[in-house]
């Protein structure tokens, strides 16, 4: 709620009517899309490069 009366500055009518799919077009249009999962061979790949440590 704080997205959409603070920075899109909506009416609570305006709000309440907005379907997740507009809501998340005006949260697209102002900070970019997000950013997508990596694929398992990158994944893969930080955690050789970056691994937690021994396990047990």
């Amino acid at each position: 709620m704080a997205f959409g009366f603070g920075v899109l500055r909506l009416s609570p009518a305006a709000f309440w009517s907005m379907t997740p799919r507009e809501l998340a077009a005006a949260a697209n249009g102002l900070y970019g899309r997000r950013a997508v999962a990596p694929s398992r061979r990158t994944f893969d790949e930080l955690m050789r490069a970056f691994p937690d440590g021994a396990r047990r």
